[in-house]
């Protein structure tokens, strides 16, 4: 902890802009993770490198922390509100122009984040939408996703015969030539869900004759987070392609089973189903590790 500056207040942080020692490329922006036993800690660290970074680079400081962070406004609205809550360690040092030119910064990276954040959006719609209307657009990469998230045959079926009957009845003012008709795609994934139901139910029924018995196994224990384990089923069925098929085919709910029957964790405890769904929900990026802490699958060592 600081004796020269100490803070006065500390703001709860939702994640820590914080890296090992060993992989700071940056001493004079870094925040070191072996540093850091609490939040306070965390926020006085911060708060000793506003008032030690050279003035002309406290632009490049916030931008790098930015880039650590999964939710950069997020973590700069905590910032802000931290410096907020200790304006006098700027005034005490004669430095109140740093404290100044802090918001200025923050207000700026604020309207770059959201204006990259809109550009992307629209990159968005113009690659994968295949039309739209006044009401609304029709994606159909959207509507797999959603689909890939239900567990049975015949939600996906229900669920894709109503975005097809939708697109069916509705006014279409824009449709992308570069992309597929979406009704005539959500038909052949319809045509494609019914012939494997249909596959499932006979072979489910048929008799299986020689068929030996199931090999009996121990759940196998991981000595990783839990978070690392589940991310590599997440990136092999969202992330990573052979075929322009994800390499694991599977529901969130499926993949889930899947790992929870498979593995336990380091203390030999088993694996909570509602925490392994959470992290394999394409939405909570937050529950997955960063990139720095993801296990590198291509690590050919």
């Amino acid at each position: 902890m600081s004796k020269t500056n100490p803070i006065k207040d500390s703001v709860q942080f939702t994640e820590r802009t914080a890296v090992p020692k060993e992989q700071s490329n940056t001493l004079l922006f870094d925040v070191f993770e072996e540093d850091i036993a609490n939040n306070k800690e965390y926020c006085q660290l911060l708060m000793d490198k506003l008032l030690i970074v050279p003035y002309a680079k406290l632009p490049d400081f916030f931008s790098h922390h930015c880039q650590i962070a999964s939710a950069p406004l997020k973590w700069l609205n905590k910032l802000e509100k931290l410096i907020a809550e200790n304006e006098e360690l700027f005034v005490n040092s004669t430095q109140r122009s740093r404290m100044i030119k802090c918001y200025t910064i923050i207000e700026s990276k604020r309207r770059e984040i959201e204006q990259s954040t809109h550009k992307n959006s629209t990159k968005f719609l113009i690659k994968y939408i295949n039309a739209g209307s006044e009401t609304r657009c029709f994606s159909f990469k959207e509507t797999r996703e959603k689909v890939n998230e239900l567990s049975t045959y015949m939600d996906k079926i229900i669920f894709l015969t109503k975005e097809k009957y939708d697109y069916e009845q509705t006014t279409i003012d824009f449709i992308n030539p570069q992309l597929p008709d979406f009704a005539i795609q959500c038909q052949k994934e319809i045509d494609h869900l019914e012939e494997l139901s249909t596959l499932v139910n006979t072979f489910s029924i048929e008799p299986i004759v020689g068929k030996s018995a199931p090999l009996s196994f121990n759940k196998l224990k991981i000595n990783c987070n839990i978070n690392q384990l589940v991310d590599i089923y997440y990136r092999l069925s969202r992330e990573m392609h052979t075929n322009g098929r994800p390499i694991i085919e599977g529901s969130v709910n499926d993949l889930a089973a899947v790992i929870v029957n498979s593995f336990v964790d380091k203390d030999g405890k088993d694996l909570s189903l509602d925490t392994v769904k959470t992290v394999l929900t394409p939405s909570k990026t937050d529950k997955r590790p960063k990139d720095h802490k993801k296990i590198d699958l291509d690590n050919k060592s």
